[in-house]
């Protein structure tokens, strides 16, 4: 795993661990969406700027 995924995974850890009951439903449900259509989780949190917390977009536009 290079330092880049590495990084992209803590993001996505950090998201899923600080979500509320709402967003942690939402991501569960876009989770269980990509497993039926047979793509990653991961790859999906990457390529959607629809499932990323506001807060995490801001910190990624700063840097």
């Amino acid at each position: 795993m290079t330092p880049l995924e590495r990084k992209h995974l803590q993001k996505l850890d950090q998201l899923i661990l600080g979500a509320s009951p709402e967003q942690l439903k939402k991501i569960q449900e876009i989770d269980h969406q990509t497993q039926l259509e047979g793509v990653s989780f991961y790859d999906v949190y990457l390529d959607s700027s629809s499932i990323v917390n506001p807060s995490i977009k801001k910190s990624k536009e700063s840097k």
